[in-house]
């Protein structure tokens, strides 16, 4: 990562990105920037310097350190791999909703499951990934998507498999507890059919319901590392992910994407995002941000 690694030789690398109670330096960023791509493949560059700074400037202090230099020291060395699993989880941003990017849902209702669900009662398998679920809102979307259409899916052989890299998002999203306002993009029926209010400090919240919740599997799993999946997916969402990826970590992913779905398999991806390098020849865009794949690239697995 030439960028990440190297400085323009008029930066001066003390020179002060972010001030405050621990000045943020352009080395430390760079430390930083280095560690967050070789771990996630996210890429940081200067104008992200406040960013770092708020999300990490309260772990520092938490911690008992100095400064971001101590702390670039410590999360670099082997006895700092906890913290530096902590310094992922602060920078990885974690917006999301029911429903959000609803047109996504409602191609995934009128166009793929008819035909996923007529497979499924035929004895047929059938598996969705959320591949960066966050706090479980998107693979709760689709569940209830899919049980609107088939109350009895979770009887069959249809399943749908949530992960992030995130362990504290996915903690929250196995738990499946929101604030009333989350709610907002569900429709009534489905409130009450698929939520219960639950006690929570004189608050409302409400919690998923277990007939949801046994449709789907929530895993760790990062991006950048092995996916030790035996099989593949009928459909994929990954949304508002790759955006955080330079352009070669980009098409990387395509390309293993395309590697797990069958020809006619779906890809959904977030509004600011495009399938970009090789994978463009392998993917034919039928919506606004959805793809089928075409079943042409080369070296996919079964």
């Amino acid at each position: 990562m030439k960028a990440m690694n190297a400085m323009d030789s008029r930066q001066s690398p003390d020179e002060i990105l972010a001030s405050g109670e621990y000045p943020l330096s352009r080395k430390d960023l760079a430390d930083i920037a280095a560690m967050i791509y070789a771990d996630a493949g996210i890429y940081l560059n200067d104008s992200k310097a406040s960013l770092v700074y708020s999300r990490l400037s309260k772990h520092i202090r938490n911690l008992g350190l100095s400064g971001f230099r101590e702390y670039c020291a410590l999360v670099s060395s082997p006895e700092g791999a906890a913290p530096r699993r902590e310094m992922l989880s602060h920078l990885t941003t974690n917006f999301t909703r029911f429903f959000r990017e609803n047109h996504h849902f409602e191609h995934l209702r009128d166009e793929v499951l008819p035909g996923l669900i007529n497979r499924a009662r035929s004895g047929g398998r059938v598996r969705i990934w959320s591949a960066a679920c966050s706090d479980g809102q998107e693979p709760y979307s689709i569940a209830l998507t899919c049980l609107a259409m088939m109350p009895n899916v979770a009887d069959y052989d249809f399943r749908i498999l949530a992960t992030d890299i995130d362990p504290k998002i996915l903690a929250q999203a196995r738990a499946g507890v929101y604030d009333e306002n989350a709610l907002e993009t569900v429709s009534p029926a489905m409130r009450k059919q698929w939520f219960r209010e639950v006690d929570a400090g004189g608050r409302r919240k409400f919690q998923v319901d277990d007939r949801v919740k046994k449709l789907i599997t929530f895993n760790e799993l990062n991006l950048m590392a092995q996916w030790p999946f035996k099989g593949g997916f009928d459909v994929i969402f990954c949304r508002n992910v790759v955006i955080y990826f330079d352009e070669p970590t980009q098409m990387k992913i395509w390309s293993r994407f395309s590697s797990l779905l069958p020809e006619g398999g779906h890809l959904y991806i977030g509004h600011s995002e495009r399938v970009s390098g090789d994978s463009k020849n392998v993917f034919d865009n039928i919506g606004i941000t959805t793809y089928r794949y075409t079943g042409k690239a080369a070296g996919r697995r079964a």
